[in-house]
């Protein structure tokens, strides 16, 4: 019995890898990815410039991030990289945007994303991904 428990473990880990990255991927894309997808035109007259690198970079980098790096997670292809990427991303919206909690009080899915994506980054896609497989 506690032979048969220990083998599960690292299954149970890659199954809740798995789960994790198309949760919060599949999140992130329908919720910002892809409206910057389809609205990037109407976006970019007013789109935010917090770190003063132009609005229409800002913006480029965060189509990468929310709707590419989102799809590439949830693949689990180049799953580090484009985790980092996210959580570039996100850091900027949530120390810069959002104050780190003290700004306009709207940082919690932020905080939440963000946490998730870094697990990510330290762990990696898991055994169930396009990278494992290559």
């Amino acid at each position: 019995m506690k032979r048969s428990f220990r083998s599960n473990i690292p299954v149970r880990i890659d199954v809740a890898l798995l789960i994790l990255r198309v949760w919060v991927s599949a999140s992130l894309f329908i919720k910002h990815g892809l409206d910057k997808v389809l609205h990037f035109q109407d976006m970019a007259a007013r789109f935010p410039d917090p770190i003063h690198v132009g609005a229409r970079t800002g913006l480029i980098y965060a189509l990468i991030s929310d709707a590419l790096c989102t799809i590439l997670v949830a693949a689990g292809f180049l799953t580090r990289l484009a985790a980092f990427l996210i959580v570039v991303n996100l850091g900027v919206v949530f120390g810069v945007m959002h104050g780190f909690y003290f700004g306009d009080g709207n940082a919690e899915l932020v905080y939440v994303y963000l946490g998730a994506y870094i697990v990510l980054v330290l762990t990696g896609a898991g055994r169930y991904s396009v990278d494992s497989y290559l």
